[in-house]
């Protein structure tokens, strides 16, 4: 990843760590190649991201077609897994997307924009989101409406 994206998400889960937990795991993308179908690479990096998901965790895949939060309701839901002890995996897929099983894995399909974004750009985002949620139920002033 580029230093931009490392440092914009070391900031905001500098700020989360202690309240909520927050690690990273990074899935390498699969090696590409010409020969093979992008569905391959997609299974591989697929498979690899269910590899890293407990039984019991509450999945959210970061999907453009999934449901619009806005920061109150992230912070509502954030609220009701920090009440039933839940840890939340967000699954942020690579240049090519989601692979459907993780997809199918997912508990609920959040989006966070109707545009495509790139998944490092989107590291950083919903980091800051976590953040700005987080900072809502605190009554830290950093969010405003």
């Amino acid at each position: 990843m580029p230093g931009w994206v490392n440092e914009g998400v070391e900031e905001y889960a500098r700020r989360i760590q202690n309240d909520l937990g927050f690690s990273l795991i990074e899935v390498p993308l699969a090696k590409r190649s010409k020969a093979q179908a992008v569905a391959q690479f997609m299974a591989k990096e697929g498979d690899a991201m269910l590899g890293k998901i407990d039984r019991d965790e509450f999945v959210v895949a970061l999907d453009v077609k999934g449901k619009s939060l806005d920061t109150s309701a992230l912070a509502a839901r954030l609220q009701y897994f920090r009440e039933e002890s839940r840890n939340i995996c967000l699954l942020i897929g690579g240049p090519d997307g989601l692979h459907p099983s993780c997809l199918a894995r997912a508990d609920e399909k959040w989006s966070l924009s109707a545009l495509t974004l790139p998944h490092p750009l989107v590291r950083v985002l919903i980091t800051e989101q976590l953040y700005r949620a987080h900072s809502l139920l605190q009554g830290h002033p950093y969010h405003r409406e």
